[in-house]
């Protein structure tokens, strides 16, 4: 799997820095800056545009809380799939003058005023996942994620090479920005017809009849793209009931993907590495309170794309039994 450079870079800074000590040979050392909060001085708000129990967010959750456990700070992770609602968490995290923020922005528009509070209010703000063309504008100190317009093509020479000729793009999420990205991106390298298909990630059985009953009706349609890897599975099913020769891939990572990516069910899932965009806001945020540190130099930080195939699905599986993928 692919890793930024400046993932790797963070990533050995981080193991150097456990291993410091001040003592032997006379030499004196002073702490390394990241661990300067180790005294659990910091509280940091993570506020997320999906609530807990949704299996990629769930490892979101699990890298922002490991890294609070290493750093000794506090974190609390809520999220909202109510743009409305997500503004008003990001308000109480403010009201509450947290230490900084992070938060993934599906619908930016709807959230700039409330991370505009917290900028004037002097609270740095990281963006994840979602929005990355406005954390700039929003003042964010960086976004961290992947871009999904990169993404999005590089599913789509995936599958051309698959044979696919028209695809459906299956969208789980009304005005997620990024989703549509996926899919222009998509569209933009396979070389051939891309339909969306607007289903409801909180009812997948009706996910799975909407994509059986379009596999029916339009047998040239002969690659399905899943966005999340819950719907992943239930286009999954769909393609079973339709009787359909269709090819399946998908963006995110499950345990039942890589399940039916190792069956051959699945051709391969776009890899963004969530635990990373839990992981590392905390890490970049706990610098920024302990020495002023900021990362990206104005450009996001990517997570991905990476790719998980038949060939290292063994390998992932045993890290997302885990929790970290």
């Amino acid at each position: 799997m692919r890793r930024t450079p400046i993932v790797l870079a963070l990533l050995g800074t981080l193991a150097l820095s456990g291993c410091s000590s001040g003592g032997g040979g006379g030499e004196s050392s002073s702490a390394p800056p990241a661990t300067a909060a180790q005294a659990g001085d910091g509280r940091y708000a993570v506020i997320t545009h999906a609530a807990a129990g949704d299996s990629f967010w769930d490892v979101v959750k699990n890298g922002a809380e490991a890294a609070g456990k290493q750093y000794g700070v506090t974190v609390s992770y809520q999220g909202d799939d109510d743009p409305a609602r997500q503004s008003q968490l990001i308000d109480q995290a403010v009201s509450e003058k947290v230490d900084g923020i992070v938060v993934s922005m599906a619908n930016p528009d709807a959230l700039k005023e409330s991370i505009g509070k917290a900028v004037a209010a002097e609270i740095p703000v990281v963006t994840i996942n979602s929005g990355a063309d406005s954390s700039k504008e929003f003042g964010a100190l960086t976004h961290v994620g992947q871009s999904e317009d990169v993404a999005g093509r590089g599913a789509g020479e995936q599958l051309k090479a698959a044979g696919v000729t028209k695809l459906l793009c299956v969208i789980h999420e009304a005005g997620n920005v990024g989703l549509d990205q996926r899919c222009k991106g998509a569209e933009e390298t396979l070389g051939g017809t891309v339909e969306r298909l607007q289903v409801n990630v909180s009812n997948l059985a009706d996910v799975t009849s909407k994509v059986a009953a379009k596999l029916q009706t339009d047998q040239q349609v002969n690659g399905v793209l899943a966005l999340n890897p819950a719907v992943a599975v239930a286009a999954r099913d769909a393609i079973r009931d339709a009787g359909s020769p269709a090819r399946l891939a998908t963006f995110d990572l499950s345990a039942d993907v890589v399940s039916a990516i190792n069956d051959g069910e699945i051709l391969f899932a776009v890899d963004q590495q969530q635990y990373l965009q839990g992981y590392l806001p905390i890490t970049f945020l706990t610098l920024y309170k302990s020495n002023l540190n900021t990362v990206g130099g104005g450009l996001p930080v990517n997570t991905g794309p990476g790719f998980v195939t038949k060939d290292n699905a063994a390998q992932v599986a045993e890290l997302a039994e885990a929790g970290t993928r």
